[in-house]
């Protein structure tokens, strides 16, 4: 049976990796007091998630302007993964929603299913729009500092080369 987890509001949010440029596994985590869940991603998902979560706070912004700016920047500095690091799930779907009088994003993760028929564990991270201009802000940072793009065909490039199908007269 599928279980639902809700972290309203979560007291930490952020996307982070272990392991080297190559062999990185990314992380959704979120925590609420001492409740720590994480959630894997793929680098794709990552760059999806700070591009949805931008155009959704210009929409905000457009429809429910702020009319005082909170200062929550000491509080949302630390970014790291919280130890430890133990994934809940793979991410399949993320969804975005907003709560207008409490003024909340609830990022949704539903887990990652083999059958369609199997329901997906859920979990939503209720946030702010501060913690969420944060979060697009270190996910851009955390996808940028990846292994770099060849210019030549779009692949990453290893820190031991690269075979680059353009450079040596082949396409794929």
């Amino acid at each position: 049976m599928a279980h639902q987890i809700e972290l309203n509001p979560v007291s930490h949010i952020t996307i982070g990796t272990i392991g080297p440029p190559g062999k990185r596994v990314f992380y959704l985590q979120g925590s609420r007091g001492s409740t720590i869940i994480s959630l894997i991603i793929e680098k794709q998902q990552a760059a999806m998630l700070a591009n949805s979560l931008e155009s959704f706070l210009d929409e905000l912004e457009e429809k429910y302007p702020l009319e005082t700016r909170e200062v929550e920047k000491s509080i949302w500095s630390d970014m790291r993964l919280k130890e430890p690091v133990e994934e809940l799930f793979r991410v399949g779907n993320m969804g975005l929603g907003y709560n207008e009088e409490g003024d909340q994003i609830v990022l949704v993760a539903y887990e990652l299913v083999e059958d369609e028929d199997d329901d997906p564990n859920v979990v939503s991270f209720w946030t702010s729009r501060t913690q969420i201009q944060s979060l697009v802000k270190h996910t851009r940072d955390i996808v940028a500092s990846g292994r770099p793009i060849c210019g030549n065909c779009g692949r990453p490039i290893d820190a031991d080369g690269h075979f680059c199908p353009h450079r040596n007269g082949h396409k794929h």
